[in-house]
């Protein structure tokens, strides 16, 4: 996003940039943003303990400020320094002197100096609260990052739930979401403590082990049996294949009831992708391989957040997860299918709309949208 003659890491920095002098357009611009401390790890990692705001002496300006960075402007990854989300109204709430001032993004185009008096803070919150927090459903991209070739397209995969938190899909850095989150995601619900535990469920997630036998078993039948009418089966026959399978293999009343269930799902929701014009009138879903190796990419770049892994091994990682990708599904519309119908199918207890809308946004977002990297890096 080139801003005159520069060029803004993502959206956030490209407003701050815009809105310079304009105190009420610069908050607004904070007030839906997330912005981060840089802290020790060792500090971090401190049970119970909370680490003050940062704070230096801006000699120039000659004041004390509490500096922070927005996501686009973080720096490299690095092992013993992690960085800690927070927001403005947060800021506001925990201020420690009134005399001190909020340095934003200090020494660069898009940066912003915030007085922090109680007025000021009070200012800060009624920005929060008219911009609601940081933003969730939305693609953000990174400018100064990875945007073509095979790393891009290995981060691309794991797109569905950047877009889903309002994350950067493009980045291998200094964190994902921030240090204690990715650290906290990883153990629940990935059971990951440490590297080796991170290496053990990236090699389960592309081997995909965790999206579910049941369901890929019911569509497998189904793609074999597509490929003997040479045309996609009524749901009328898929049942009668699958029933027949599973009496043949003397399965439980239970685990029959349970693969009949995913049919009618899965059967509906393609239904309901055909009206809302996601499927052609023919299309289908062959499998849901997209859904575990879109979780591999997240949990190599929480691991890498966490500082399981450097970002050579998280590269490494992720070029592991490309290959089987491409293999399992013909173009990103296909992939992104797979991705939703997985989803919906796993998560949809309760009342399904709200998730459903929520992923056809994600969808619609990954395949509609002109910057995005399903627009603009090539499958195969």
């Amino acid at each position: 996003m080139t801003t005159g003659s520069w060029a803004a890491p993502t959206y956030t920095e490209q407003l701050l940039y815009q809105a310079r002098g304009d105190r009420t357009a610069v908050l607004d611009a904070l007030g839906r943003t997330r912005l981060y401390v840089l802290l020790p790890r060792l500090h971090a990692d401190a049970p119970g303990y909370t680490p003050p705001l940062p704070s230096h002496r801006d000699k120039g300006a000659r004041r004390t400020v509490v500096p922070v960075l927005t996501e686009g402007m973080l720096p490299p990854w690095h092992p013993d320094w992690v960085f800690k989300q927070t927001t403005l109204d947060r800021l506001a709430a925990a201020w420690p002197y009134d005399r001190w001032w909020l340095a934003v993004n200090s020494d660069t185009p898009c940066a912003a100096a915030l007085p922090a008096r109680p007025s000021d803070r009070r200012a800060w919150q009624e920005a929060g609260a008219r911009g609601g927090g940081p933003a969730r459903l939305r693609l953000l991209t990174h400018s100064g990052e990875q945007l073509h070739g095979p790393v891009a397209h290995a981060l691309a995969l794991g797109a569905h739930l950047a877009v889903l938190n309002g994350l950067v899909w493009n980045r291998l850095g200094a964190q994902y979401e921030d240090y204690p989150t990715d650290v906290s995601r990883l153990r629940r619900p990935w059971a990951v403590h440490h590297r080796a535990d991170f290496r053990d469920k990236v090699r389960t997630l592309i081997a995909t082990r965790l999206v579910g036998r049941v369901p890929e078993s019911v569509l497998e039948m189904r793609r074999r049996l597509t490929a003997r009418l040479r045309h996609t089966p009524s749901e009328v026959q898929w049942t009668s294949m699958v029933t027949g399978a599973f009496e043949r293999n003397d399965a439980s009343a239970e685990e029959l009831a349970e693969a009949l269930e995913f049919v009618r799902r899965i059967t509906q929701y393609e239904g309901r992708f055909r009206v809302d014009g996601l499927l052609p009138p023919d299309g289908r879903v062959d499998t849901l391989a997209a859904f575990d190796h879109g979780r591999a990419v997240n949990v190599v770049r929480l691991a890498l957040g966490a500082r399981y892994c450097d970002p050579q091994e998280a590269e490494r990682s992720l070029l592991q997860v490309l290959e089987p990708a491409r293999r399992a599904y013909g173009s990103w519309t296909d992939f992104s299918l797979g991705y939703l119908l997985a989803r919906l199918i796993h998560f949809d207890e309760g009342d399904p709309e709200p998730m459903y809308q929520e992923s056809v946004t994600i969808h619609r977002a990954l395949t509609q949208d002109p910057s995005s990297p399903y627009r603009n890096i090539p499958w195969s």
